[in-house]
């Protein structure tokens, strides 16, 4: 017998198993085992260690990943109601956080409305969960109160998220509507109690300084059956109306602070919605995203009140008229309407529900920036503002797309505004790294009140230091005004006015090498009317705007909510703004293009102060253009406005 340290027999890979094998040799050493054992404790053979730790498995909803602090987070969110189904249980806890926002409560109608309070607010962390499904319920916003109908102003609806045996669960209560004035019909002066409590507005069945009722907050809060002691309260109470000589309204209560009220006579001033609280369960710490923020009141002043932070809409004044919408999957509430001919209030914004969980320990993402989602097999980056794109190594086969910001129309008896330039880079495109990439989104180009200056939107761009090459797309050109002769280019080229001023072409300063460019002209005008400005898939016709294009496949995740109906499916962006059609006729709008681009005037009445839309803005984050709008003698009050621009978006894909 040998000694410790030879071999007895062939080595493990070359003996055969078998006693009186083929060649008689029986493998398995003694010296082979003893140094497998002992260099293998002592850690200088690798030893496979256990599985990492992982998370829940699960789908439902939009998927978000994103690391905070080394440790990575998924997100499931859900801007309409679905199921939250997990299949697997991980090893990083069994439990998940959730932010539950309820429907905005519409604005109130009549003179100088309330503006609608915010959806409930209702965050919670370390819920159990099992291997079942889970209902999630988001609220539609609330309506807006209509003027001359029986229609008044209506609440957010509830969101829910929890197994469907406990309907009593996880509920946030949806925003209270706005008060209508009760000078005509529909009235209902005191605003309702919600997650939070619309504006009060006026009454005249109250002496002169006494102030209209404001609905409360918090109605699914702590003292609720719903969420019993020591659930968190979900919002506050909205701004008291204002009874005098100049009469004003309150704002409605926001996530983050009640409705400021309608100001005493002297001031003469409506309130600002409450303002929203932010969340950073959907996106990370790096975009936070504030909700639940209350509808503007309605004021018969010229300024108009802001709706909260956390998409409020804004109250309407007396030269606009009508209260804006509460922006969608934020809960915010819509504004009060004015004492203009436009007596409706607006409509308040649908909720969001976002469940959240640990995925793994260790930070795995390749970049960094924006809303990180995932679909056929791509990580999708959103950026709907500025914010830089940062990734730790090279990544290839990337692609992306950009859309600079719409530009708005012009005034008096203006044409359309033209949307953003689309830039598309199908790839394989390399991101040189590790690497901070700047992107810039374009805003939209404000409105301007009749004669006023003409709105111009920004471009959006990407600028990659290891190429080097900054990436844009132009902004929209500017809709023309009878009195301004400028050509109006852009992206895609805003439309003209009566007085024959010329339409806009499509044009972009920036060179962008490997990547396809879509624009089109604006339309001249038309006898006196002014043309639809030009969309990133057709030139405007007549005075209506030209349709935008198509995102890419790449980012049409069904769950998403990028962009906007068009003729060939969703997901639409860039769409011109419609001019002023002269005269207004209810069935041929100068219509806004398919991708978000504003219409144009029209009216419901051969008689326009009863019922006149005056202009539209772009939708934000598709880079649609703003609508032109009518010129108004009657009430000689009313200076008519300039719809605005819609901002621009980038999205950047790569392989998962």
């Amino acid at each position: 017998m040998g000694y410790l340290g030879r071999r007895i027999g062939l080595s493990q890979d070359k003996g055969d198993s078998t006693p009186g094998g083929a060649d008689g040799a029986v493998g398995g050493g003694i010296l082979d085992l003893f140094a497998s054992g002992y260099f293998q404790r002592q850690g200088n053979i690798y030893n496979a260690p256990d599985a990492p730790p992982s998370g829940l498995t699960a789908t439902g909803g939009v998927i978000s990943e994103y690391s905070d602090g080394g440790t990575v987070y998924r997100a499931h969110i859900f801007a309409s109601s679905g199921t939250f189904t997990v299949s697997e249980l991980g090893t990083l806890g069994n439990t998940v956080d959730y932010l539950i926002v309820a429907g905005g409560g519409g604005g109130g109608g009549n003179n100088n409305a309330g503006g609608g309070g915010a959806g409930g607010f209702l965050t919670g962390t370390a819920l159990p969960v099992s291997t079942t499904s889970y209902t999630v319920t988001v609220g539609a916003g609330g309506g807006g109160a209509k003027y001359g109908s029986t229609v008044l102003a209506t609440d957010g609806g509830d969101s829910y998220f929890g197994p469907p045996s406990v309907p009593q669960g996880n509920t946030s209560a949806g925003g209270g509507d706005g008060a209508s004035a009760d000078t005509g019909t529909p009235s209902d002066a005191g605003g309702r109690p919600g997650g939070s409590g619309g504006g009060g507005a006026y009454s005249t069945n109250s002496a002169p300084g006494n102030p209209g009722p404001a609905g409360s907050g918090n109605q699914y809060g702590p003292s609720s059956p719903l969420n019993p002691a020591p659930a968190p309260g979900q919002g506050n109470d909205g701004g008291t109306g204002n009874n005098g000589p100049n009469y004003t309204a309150g704002g409605g209560g926001g996530a983050g602070g009640a409705g400021v009220p309608g100001t005493p006579p002297a001031a003469a001033t409506a309130g600002d919605g409450g303002p929203g609280s932010p969340n950073v369960y959907a996106y990370g710490p790096s975009n936070p995203v504030t909700y639940a923020g209350g509808g503007g009141g309605g004021t018969n002043e010229s300024s108009r009140p802001s709706g909260g932070s956390g998409g409020g809409g804004d109250g309407g004044a007396t030269p606009i008229g009508g209260g804006l919408t509460g922006t969608y999957s934020t809960g915010g509430g819509g504004g009060g309407c004015a004492s203009g001919p436009e007596l409706h209030g607006a409509n308040g914004g649908s909720g969001i529900v976002v469940v959240r969980y640990k995925l793994t320990a260790t930070e795995t993402a390749k970049a960094t920036g924006g809303a990180i989602s995932f679909y056929g097999g791509k990580t999708i980056h959103t950026f709907t503002s500025s914010a830089d794109f940062v990734n730790t190594a090279q990544i290839d086969d990337a692609e992306f797309v950009l859309v600079g910001g719409g530009s708005a129309g012009g005034s008096p008896q203006g044409g359309g505004g033209g949307a953003g330039g689309m830039v598309v880079h199908s790839g394989p495109f390399t991101i040189p790294g590790p690497a901070t990439n700047a992107v810039v989104i374009g805003a939209g180009g404000p409105g301007a009140p009749q004669g006023g200056s003409n709105g111009l939107g920004s471009s959006s761009t990407i600028t990659f230091p290891g190429t080097p090459v900054t990436y844009s797309a132009y902004r929209g050109g500017a809709g023309k005004n009878s009195s301004d002769p400028s050509p109006g280019g852009g992206g895609s080229g805003g439309g003209g006015s009566f007085g024959a001023t010329p339409a806009g072409a499509a044009e972009n300063p920036a060179t962008n090498p490997g990547a396809t460019e879509y624009g089109n002209a604006g339309a001249a005008h038309a006898s006196s009317s002014g043309g639809g400005g030009g969309g990133a898939g057709a030139a405007g016709s007549g005075t209506a705007g030209g349709d935008g294009r198509q995102l890419p496949s790449t980012y049409q995740d069904p769950e998403s909510r990028v962009g906007t109906p068009g003729p060939g499916g969703n997901y639409y962006v860039a769409g011109g703004g419609g001019g002023y059609d002269a005269p207004l006729n209810p069935d041929n709008p100068g219509a806004g293009g398919a991708g978000g681009g504003g219409g144009g005037p029209w009216s419901t009445d051969p008689a326009p102060a009863a019922e006149l839309k005056y202009k539209m803005d772009g939708k934000a984050n598709t880079g649609s253009g703003g609508s032109g709008p009518a010129v108004v003698t009657q009430p000689s009050t009313f200076a008519p406005y300039t719809g605005s621009g819609g901002s621009g978006i980038v999205l950047i894909a790569y392989p998962t």
